[in-house]
């Protein structure tokens, strides 16, 4: 069975005390090769924690056709798989990839399944939620498909729910990306 990427207690550390940045956050993308975000500076991207049996999965289009318009303006997706929500994210990292690009025709990268809430949360989350809470000022993620906007300084400018279709935010993208 594949495990998520461990969160690491000495970096979620770091952000409890406000040392670290956008930029200083690194991943692996579903082949196990690293990916640090500083290659994203100067980059607005939109990062989403995503699942392939959910009724949300159909968001993969609208993400896919974001991409596709702003990719050659310094934009950028990053989804994350993640199995917290229904169990709706089971496959190995192959099965993933092979899912999204074909069903979606996925061009976007996809990171390594992690975790999103609870104790063993991923960094990337972690720091995420922390800079940008949900409706009511709640910071744990309620379900796939939650989508964090982060502009080109590396600052978390929206947070939107599952129920925020691709296209809605196209507004937001487009008066940060120049």
């Amino acid at each position: 069975m594949f495990k998520p990427q461990p969160a690491f207690k000495a970096s979620i550390s770091v952000f409890r005390r406000g040392l670290s940045d956008f930029y200083n956050l690194s991943t692996k993308d579903i082949n196990g090769k690293s990916f640090p975000f500083k290659d994203l500076k100067g980059k607005t991207v939109l990062i989403v924690n995503v699942a392939s049996k959910c009724g949300f999965t159909k968001q993969y289009d609208g993400l896919e056709n974001l991409y596709n318009r702003f990719k050659d303006k310094n934009f950028t997706i990053l989804g994350f798989p993640c199995n917290q929500f229904g169990k709706q994210e089971p496959g190995s990292p192959k099965e993933i990839q092979d899912f999204v690009s074909k069903s979606y025709g996925v061009t976007f990268p996809i990171m390594t399944k992690i975790n999103v809430n609870g104790s063993d949360t991923n960094p990337i989350y972690e720091y995420l939620k922390n800079n940008k809470s949900g409706a009511l000022g709640i910071k744990t993620i309620k379900w796939n498909f939650e989508k964090f906007l982060v502009n080109k300084e590396g600052k978390v400018v929206q947070r939107y729910s599952s129920l925020t279709e691709p296209n809605e935010i196209v507004d937001d993208i487009e008066n940060i990306i120049d």
